[in-house]
This record gives C-alpha cells, sequence and structure tokens, in this order.
C-alpha cells in the first residue's frame, strides 16, 4: 500500500500571506498546470515585465512553494521553474483566526482562490461550443445539499481527495505512455461548507 499522500498543511503567517498576491496565486497555478516554465513564458501568459515574474516567482521560492526545475535549463541563461509539491498546500482557517491580520490573510487567499477559480469557470462557459460535444457533454457542475456533522464533512473531503489524486495519477502515467490524444488539463472545483437557509 502506498503511503498517504496529503497536501502540506501551511501553518505560518509569512507564509499564507506570500500567496495572497493575486499575480503570486497565478504563477503557482500556471506553473502546476504547466509541469515547468521560465519567467519569460509566464510573463507572456500573465501580461507582464519577465523582471516582475521572476521577482515573485523568488518570492514564491523563499517560501517553498516553486523551485528552480535544474534539470530543464539547458543553457545556464534562463531559470526554469516547477511547484515544490505536485500534493499542493492547504490551510485550515482555525490556525490563523487567532489574530486580525491571521483572518484578514485567511479572507484574502480563500477570496482571492474564489476570483480565480470563477474565473476560469467562466472562461470555460464563454467558449463552451469551442471545446465539441465531446468535453462539453463530460464536463459537469453540479451540487448537492447534505445534512452532516463536522467530522462526516472533513471525511467525505479526504475520500474526495483521494479519487482526485487516483485520476491525477492515472492520467500522468498514460502521459508516460505517449497516450496523449485528446488529453487536455481539467480542472475540478468542489467546495463542501455548511449553511443555514
Amino acid at each position: 500500500m502506498r503511503p498517504k499522500r496529503e497536501p502540506e498543511q501551511i501553518t505560518d503567517l509569512s507564509r499564507l500571506k506570500a500567496l495572497t498576491s493575486p499575480l503570486r496565486m497565478q504563477l503557482y497555478r500556471l506553473l502546476y498546470a504547466a509541469g515547468s516554465a521560465t519567467a519569460s513564458q509566464l510573463a507572456e501568459q500573465v501580461d507582464q515585465a519577465p523582471s516582475l515574474v521572476s521577482y515573485h516567482l523568488r518570492k514564491l521560492a523563499e517560501h517553498g512553494f516553486v523551485t528552480e526545475a535544474r534539470d530543464r535549463s539547458t543553457d545556464g541563461r534562463e531559470r526554469w521553474w516547477q511547484v515544490a509539491s505536485e500534493e499542493g498546500w492547504g490551510f485550515r482557517d482555525s490556525d490563523f483566526a487567532g489574530t486580525p491580520e491571521g483572518a484578514a490573510a485567511v479572507g484574502a487567499l480563500a477570496r482571492g482562490i474564489l476570483d480565480t477559480r470563477t474565473a476560469q469557470y467562466r472562461a470555460y462557459l464563454d467558449r463552451t461550443a469551442a471545446w465539441g460535444k465531446a468535453w462539453s457533454d463530460a464536463a459537469f457542475s453540479s451540487e448537492w445539499v447534505l445534512d452532516l456533522t463536522p467530522a462526516e464533512l472533513a471525511e467525505m473531503s479526504a475520500e474526495f481527495a483521494e479519487l482526485t489524486r487516483r485520476w491525477r495519477d492515472r492520467g500522468k502515467a498514460a502521459e508516460a505512455d505517449g497516450d496523449t490524444e485528446d488529453r487536455e488539463h481539467v480542472s475540478v472545483h468542489l467546495y463542501g461548507f455548511p449553511f443555514r437557509p
């Protein structure tokens, strides 16, 4: 049985605050999807100067979110970057709720993540027809209303995490075997939170 892989839990406020920059979050997400890239390549995607992108990549590296992809550099002139962990990261609101600064950082980061995910989904909706029937029929958006305890919600979250890891590993294995036909990045957003009607 493989060891259980978990996203790194951020507990340090300075690390959390490093991610509240929308540009840094965008760069992190682009690197995660690409596997590796240079500051110049990323700068084209975010419409920013390579020097600014390079600065933000170095800040992300200082906090352990990205690292140099040294095996990609062929001439030593251009630095390649990659995310530090394929498992990503997470944080618990309760780890930062004890101070106004911590609560503000959690709120800023959570809203930034939501804004990014919403923009990504809106972009898909704007171009659904361009993806063709197979992709538009396979794409989904679902909502369920469940009655759960906090422990049950946490258990469900862990099950979803394991399920997505299994599908991510399946895709990576297929790509490694040369199966790339019709393979695209797929973004899966799932939320689970309490509410009262």
